[in-house]
């Protein structure tokens, strides 16, 4: 119950901060004021949101997911470079190849008409 309420609280800290975010745009001179507001606003929110036990699964697997990422074998800038050619060959490569077709039927069909 008592993570439902910290929810609450902190999704109407969101609501509040967006609001008066907007709210005080017709004052001069006061957009860094409002986007400090709004970021304290916002990590306020993520603060409570983060001791709930929804929240602490969420970071629980953003950090499950970070470890993975690390796990990765990512692809060498020569390999991105030769696999962006090909694609990019192939594609020129089938657009011709339709090009040539789409002229060839609309040949066919002014002479049929």
């Amino acid at each position: 119950m008592l993570d439902k309420v910290k929810l609450v609280v902190a999704v109407l800290l969101l609501v509040g901060g967006f609001v008066g975010f907007y709210y005080f745009a017709s004052y001069e001179g006061t957009l860094l004021y409002r986007v400090l507001g709004l970021l304290a606003i916002l990590g306020a929110a993520i603060a409570i949101g983060v001791t709930t036990q929804p929240g602490a699964q969420l970071v629980s697997f953003g950090r499950a997911a970070t470890l993975e990422m690390r796990k990765s074998v990512w692809p060498t800038r020569r390999e991105t470079t030769q696999t962006t050619l090909v694609v990019l060959a192939m594609v020129t490569v089938v657009g011709l190849m339709i090009f040539i077709i789409d002229s060839i039927l609309r040949w066919v069909i002014k002479s049929l008409f």
